[in-house]
C-alpha cells in the first residue's frame, strides 16, 4: 500500500484506516496537531506493577491512558488498538516473538493497554520553532538508543532508560529545550545533551530502534526520554505475555496536541 502523499494532512481517523487496512510506516509528521502515544499491553495481574513503574518513572512513561482488562479503545483513542496501528511487538517471556500489523488474534481478554505520551507529538511545535526534525527531512523513522541509566523499579517491572535522539543545530539547543520543556506529559525537555557514551550509548550510528539519522556538521545530538522504555522493561522483566507497538509506529488519538502544552 502506498502512503499518503502529505500524511501530516490526515485525521488520526483517516490515518488509522489506513493503519487498519495494512499500511505500515513510521507516524513522525502523521496528522499535525493530533497527540501520538506508545503502547504497551500486559495482563491483568501485571497492570498494577507497571501502572507503579510508570508513576516512578514520569519521564520514559508519562501515562495518557488505562484500559479496562479486554477493552481495545478509550476515550482518547476512538480506534481499536489492536488493529489501528501501523505495526506491533508481540512479547513472550521477554522475547519478542512477531512484528506484525495485526494483533487481533493475539489480544487476550485479561490485557489492560496502557498508552504512554510521546515525542512525536512536540514536533510540530519544534518545526514551527524553527527547530529542524532530521528524521523527518530525511523520510527515516527516529533512532532510539537503550542507556546506562535504570530506571526505578516497581513489582516485577525494571529496566534500562530508552531515549530518543534528534540532532539539533548548535544554535538552536536552547530553542529545543525550551519548547519541549512545555509538554511534560510527551518526555518535556531533555534528559541529555550532547555526548552519547555518558548515556552508554557507544555508536550513535547504531541505534537499538528505528533508524540511524544522519547528522549535519554543527548538530549536537540532543535525548529525549522515550516511551519505548516499557517495552524495555518488559524484556528484561519477562512477563509471559506483552503487546507493544512498533517503535516509531505509534498509537495517533484523538486528542489535539494542545492538550499537553503548558503555559
Amino acid at each position: 500500500m502506498t502512503a499518503p502523499t502529505d500524511p501530516g494532512a490526515l485525521s488520526p481517523e483517516q490515518a488509522r484506516e489506513l493503519f487498519r487496512a495494512g499500511l505500515i510506516r513510521p507516524t513522525s509528521g502523521w496528522c499535525a496537531g493530533w497527540t501520538q502515544a506508545n503502547l504497551i499491553a500486559v495482563p491483568r495481574e501485571h497492570a498494577y506493577d507497571l501502572l507503579l513503574f510508570a508513576q516512578r518513572n514520569p519521564k520514559p512513561c508519562p501515562v495518557l491512558d488505562v484500559t479496562e482488562p479486554g477493552e481495545v479503545s478509550t476515550p482518547l483513542f476512538g480506534g481499536d488498538l489492536r488493529t489501528d496501528l501501523p505495526g506491533y511487538v508481540v512479547y513472550e517471556h521477554g522475547e519478542p516473538v512477531a512484528e506484525v500489523p495485526d494483533v487481533t488474534g493475539r489480544w487476550r481478554d485479561d490485557l489492560v493497554a496502557f498508552l504512554i505520551g510521546c515525542s512525536f507529538t512536540f514536533e510540530d511545535a519544534l518545526r514551527e520553532a524553527g527547530v529542524p526534525v532530521r528524521h523527518i527531512e530525511q523520510d527515516r523513522n527516529v533512532p532510539m538508543y537503550r542507556t546506562n541509566r535504570m530506571c526505578r523499579a516497581a513489582g516485577r517491572f525494571g529496566g534500562p532508560l530508552v531515549v530518543s535522539m534528534r540532532p539539533v543545530p548548535a544554535g538552536r539547543v536552547a530553542d529545543a529545550v525550551r519548547v519541549t520543556s512545555r509538554y511534560p506529559a510527551v518526555h518535556g525537555a531533555p534528559v541529555h545533551i550532547g555526548d552519547p557514551a555518558e548515556l552508554g550509548i557507544a555508536d550513535i550510528s547504531r541505534p537499538d530502534f528505528g533508524d540511524p539519522v544522519e547528522i549535519a556538521a554543527g548538530d549536537i545530538p540532543v535525548f529525549w526520554a522515550c516511551g519505548v522504555t516499557p517495552q524495555a522493561a518488559v524484556m528484561a522483566s519477562r512477563p509471559a505475555l506483552a503487546i507493544g507497538h512498533a517503535p516509531g509506529h505509534m498509537a495517533i488519538t484523538d486528542a489535539r496536541d494542545g492538550r499537553y502544552l503548558v503555559p
